[in-house]
């Protein structure tokens, strides 16, 4: 009679399929260790030493041990407090330090003050005929009157490409306002009649410079935010009227039909400008004092 074959279903393992891991599970242990450990319980040399020498030894260790541990804590302890007073200290200098600093700043800025009120004062008593000219183109006095008020800023929208009115100027043709926009602004403001101008609070002179460092624009290496707010004293309505035509508030203009820049012009009745924050001497000349018996010191011009 034939034998039946035997049942799969039933006769196999149900981790049959993961031998690998079924193996690592039953062996975990190496078996060169496993005779090894075998080995030393069946000779009696497993476990803890039993003979005195070797207990000696071990408590030795142990007590070694705990005396290393011991010193390294006393030690801590110890420099525990040396270095809380070292930081101490060290954040006491920083202070006294940082204390001198801003006094020094501020006999700078005191002195500085000091300088540009004298050359004001100079300017405006030793300028002759054209003292008040002078004064007022070098920003020496403070101005105030009608004229006008122009806001500049960027657009909202993003950057936006294409020809347009920088497209020979080296600039890209964004929807923000660049250093080379301002500049123009300016001079046709100067060309329309303003007698003075100051870009964001920051006074003009004849000799203030508008430049870019990166995206930001610096009047006089002092960096600007949009929007641009530009005052400038004058005949109100007419120097309005005169910037609108000239090249310059056409320029103006098309940026704002093709780039999408910000911009308004208002008349205003009163304008009030501040002195320039420091002023430029290119030439001067050293007081000269009074002839006396003994003969006075000759002196001489100088430029900076």
């Amino acid at each position: 009679m034939s034998q039946q074959p035997p049942d799969r279903s039933t006769a196999s393992r149900p981790d049959a399929s993961m031998s690998l891991l079924t193996n690592v599970m039953d062996h975990s242990l190496d078996d060169g260790y496993a005779e090894a450990s075998a080995r030393r319980k069946a000779d009696g040399s497993a476990g803890l030493p039993r003979t005195l020498k070797a207990k000696f030894g071990l408590a030795a260790c142990l007590v070694l041990a705990a005396l290393v541990v011991t010193l390294g804590a006393a030690q801590a302890r110890v420099a525990a407090p040396v270095l809380a007073k070292e930081r101490e200290e060290l954040i006491d200098r920083i202070g006294e330090e940082t204390a001198a600093a801003d006094n020094l700043e501020a006999q700078v800025d005191k002195l500085r003050d000091d300088v540009g009120s004298r050359q004001r004062k100079a300017l405006e008593k030793h300028g002759g005929d054209q003292g008040e000219l002078v004064a007022l183109l070098a920003g020496a006095t403070p101005v105030e009157g009608p004229g006008v008020k122009l806001v500049v800023d960027d657009a909202k929208g993003t950057d936006q490409g294409g020809g347009g009115p920088r497209e020979t100027s080296g600039f890209s043709d964004t929807g923000r306002v660049r250093d080379r926009d301002l500049q123009r602004v300016v001079n046709g403001l100067w060309q329309s009649g303003a007698e003075a101008i100051a870009i964001n609070g920051q006074r003009l002179t004849a000799l203030s410079a508008i430049r870019a460092a990166g995206d930001a624009i610096l009047v006089d290496n002092r960096p600007l935010v949009p929007p641009y707010t530009v005052l400038a004293v004058g005949d109100g309505k007419p120097l309005s009227s005169a910037f609108q035509d000239s090249a310059d508030g056409q320029y103006l203009q098309a940026l704002k039909d093709t780039f999408d820049i910000r911009t308004s012009t208002s008349v205003q009745e009163k304008v009030s400008l501040q002195v320039a924050p420091s002023l430029i001497v290119r030439t001067a000349e050293p007081y000269k004092a009074a002839d006396t018996g003994s003969g006075a010191a000759e002196t001489g011009k100088g430029t900076s």
